[in-house]
């Protein structure tokens, strides 16, 4: 066999797409022939789940719970994850932001906040 041989032994076969089933479990992949089944089902796709809303509530009640303080810690895990991978060579984040430098400046405003908002609010506390 050469390698003409092998290459439209492969262009008559599967695709590529048919042979490994989507991440999702949605829609039907081929059988080990090859080509799909006619008679298949399609299936339905999963509804959408917005674990991502219920994520971004839990965060938001331990911000108002723990105020200051949780700011300033969930920015300071922040900074200094972005500053790692800052120094590892990461340019360009998935962040909205995009650019580490952008993100680290966000993200020491938001610790400098926090800091901030301890002293302000151990201040009132302790009346000075």
């Amino acid at each position: 066999m050469g390698s003409d041989s092998d290459a439209r032994r492969i262009a008559a076969g599967p695709l590529p797409s048919q042979l490994v089933p989507p991440r999702d479990g949605a829609g039907p992949a081929a059988p080990a022939g090859g080509q799909p089944e006619s008679d298949a089902q399609p299936q339905e796709a999963a509804p959408f789940d917005p674990l991502r809303l219920c994520i971004f509530a839990t965060i938001a009640l331990l911000g108002w719970l723990a105020g200051p303080v949780a700011l300033a810690v969930f920015a300071a895990i922040g900074f200094t994850g972005y500053w790692k991978a800052r120094r590892r060579g990461l340019k360009k984040s998935n962040c909205y932001l995009r650019d580490t430098r952008l993100v680290l400046g966000y993200l020491g405003v938001l610790l400098a906040a926090g800091l901030w908002g301890m002293y302000a609010l151990g201040a009132r506390l302790l009346g000075f």
